[in-house]
Order: structure tokens, then sequence, then C-alpha cells
């Protein structure tokens, strides 16, 4: 079967000059001539960049993770070691972190700093205003401050075709929806999920629980199973590090009986590998979100001294920002065919998909 990707693949080099190109506060590209670390496909550059994890973590398989791919791909391409004077990442533990981590990068003097997910709005904001000659990033909420590039995506488009994939796909009807926290970021992918079953079939209903945490797969697991043990064939999940939980429930289940019809659809990056049990997989797809190539793009605008402080960049299917993840089979032809439509017209203006649930 021919291997697709709906809401298209996002190119490393996705309109760095045109969608992010804004004034900056740097006014000179910065190289370090002559030296080649012999790690990366360029010269090395004078150069840095730096993250800070919400409390799902640097490994969550999901948001996080996605992040800190983007920011050690740009640092292997320009030469850059992981550390100080190249690139790093913070780990934060709980919420108390987020402040001292965003300072602690601050001071160790790199070029950007980004704070990675809704959850670092505050403490972000509270940075840039003490130390007005940081560069600083936030993804998934928007800080109004001229220092900041702000990063926001179209997360209820790509769910609208998960809630596609998943109505086409369903045979027992019922479908579950796994949050994290309700917050707006979350409550957009729940709000395009349903509406993208309502688009296929109005009569199915779809079980929404919210953990709470995007850090505790045993909540997701619980969860899960009350869902599967309902009833529910499909789970998307938008809940971080919870959500691997929900994967770990449809595996055990399929473990014990291959003719189990347990499905997954993933998160943010591709979550295929995730559902592997054995020579098959609960995967569905996974509705991703290239937070890899917004965090790069920000870099490079940055580093040629055109960082966007100031300005807001929202990416969604006509940008390329988010997509379906290739289905590996799991999804039949007639079916893709389906999403691929719904993909085109919200792409061209002709469905607008909801935020928030109506």
């Amino acid at each position: 079967m021919t291997k697709r990707k709906f809401g298209l693949g996002l190119s490393l080099v996705l309109a760095a000059g045109t969608i992010l190109g804004a004034c900056g506060s740097k006014d000179e590209e910065k190289t370090d001539e002559g030296s080649n670390t012999g790690s990366g496909t360029e010269e090395k550059v004078d150069f840095s960049l730096a993250m800070v994890t919400d409390v799902g973590g640097v490994d969550d398989k999901s948001f996080n993770q996605l992040a800190w791919e983007g920011i050690e791909a740009f640092g292997k391409e320009h030469g850059l070691k992981k550390g100080d004077g190249g690139y790093d990442y913070l780990q934060s533990q709980s919420d108390a972190d987020y402040i001292n981590n965003i300072t602690n990068l601050v001071r160790r003097d790199f070029d950007v700093v980004y704070g990675i997910g809704f959850l670092m709005e505050k403490p972000i904001g509270t940075i840039a205003s003490q130390q007005p000659d940081a560069q600083l990033a936030i993804i998934d909420s928007i800080v109004d401050a001229p220092n900041v590039a702000s990063v926001m995506f179209k997360e209820q488009e790509g769910s609208f075709l998960a809630g596609v994939a998943a109505a086409l796909m369903s045979e027992s009807k019922q479908i579950g929806f796994v949050g994290g926290m309700e917050i707006p970021v979350i409550e957009r992918f729940e709000a395009g999920f349903l509406e993208g079953v309502k688009a296929v079939d109005p009569s199915i209903k779809v079980d929404v629980q919210y953990t709470g945490k995007f850090d505790d797969a045993a909540l997701g697991k619980t969860t899960a199973n009350r869902m599967y043990s309902s009833g529910v064939d499909i789970i998307f999940h938008a809940a971080g590090g919870t959500g691997n939980g929900v994967f770990a429930e449809a595996k055990e289940r399929k473990t014990k009986d291959a003719n189990a019809n347990v499905w997954v659809i993933g998160v943010d990056s591709d979550q295929y590998e995730e559902g592997a049990v054995g020579d098959t997989n609960v995967t569905l797809t996974s509705m991703q979100k290239r937070v890899d190539v917004a965090v790069q793009n920000i870099a490079k605008e940055a580093m040629d001294g055109k960082f966007p402080g100031g300005k807001t960049v929202t990416y969604g299917l006509a940008e390329e920002g988010v997509q379906l993840a290739d289905s590996r089979g799991a999804i039949p032809d007639d079916v893709l065919a389906k999403i691929d439509e719904y993909s085109k017209k919200i792409a061209a203006g002709e469905i607008v998909v909801p935020e928030t649930v109506e």
C-alpha cells in the first residue's frame, strides 16, 4: 500500500524566511571560522540554544522529545556539541522548576532559550521582563513581549483528521479521547477530534476523559482499561507521558488476545514504535505537530540576526505544521482517500475546525 501523510510532510526549511521573518535583537550572524567538530554537516558556528521541558520530560515519546530532537538536529547540523556554548536542555520535575530552569539557561548565556508547552507561559513572561536582553521562545502559548517568539499550532485541524480516521475505522462505534490537563491546547485536540468523528457519523459517542496529568502512565493505563472494557476500540490520547499508559494497556490486551480489536492514535510525534507488539502494532496513526521544525526555524532566524521577538507564528494544515503519520497499512486506501478529502478542504478553508467544544 502507498504510504501517505496527511497535512503534508513539513520541510526543514518551512517558510523560515517568510513566516518567521521579523526584526530581532542580534545584528550579525556569528561564526567560528576554521572550526569543525566533524559531527555536523556545516562549519561550526558561534551560536547556542537550549530548552526547558515541562513535567513530561525529555523522553516522553511525545511533545518534549520532539522539541529536543529538533534542537539536537540543529546542533549537529551546525557542528555544535551538547553543553554550554552548544545545545542543551533542563528537565522540570514540577511546575516550581520552570522559572529556575529558564533562569539557569539564560545565565549560561544560551542565545535562544525555549520553554516547551503552555505551562511555560507565565514563567517565560516573568523572565522576559527580568532579562530584556534574553532571547526566549514559547511553544503552545503566546507571550506578548519584544524578546519572546511565540509558536502556536492548529491542533484542532490535525485532530479533525484523527477523528475522521477513528470514526471510519471503529467497529464498535465507540471511541475514546484521553486528555492530560484541561488547558486550551488540549481542548483544541478534543474539539477537533470530536468534530472529525461527527463529520463521519454523528451517532458515534466519544468517551472523553481528562487525567489532569501529563506524567502519569499508570493513570493513563487505568483510564484506557475502563474505556476498552466498556467497548471502546480506538483511543486518541493527547496526554504526553500519561498517554504511554494508554499504549501499555492496548499492548497488554493485544498480547493476551491477538484478535483483540484495540487501537491507539498517538500524538505530537509518530508513535508507531510505541505500539509495537511482537509482529503486530496497535498504533492506528498519530497526529503529529512539527515542533521539531518550529524550534529549528526560530534558531535559524536568531542565528541570522533576525530573532522574531514579539512575533507569533501559527502552524496548521495549510502551513504543513500538523499531519497524520503514515499508518503503515493499518488504514485501508479507501479510508485514506476520505481523510485526504477532508485534509484538502481544511487546508483550503472550506472547513473551519473549531478550537473549543461546541
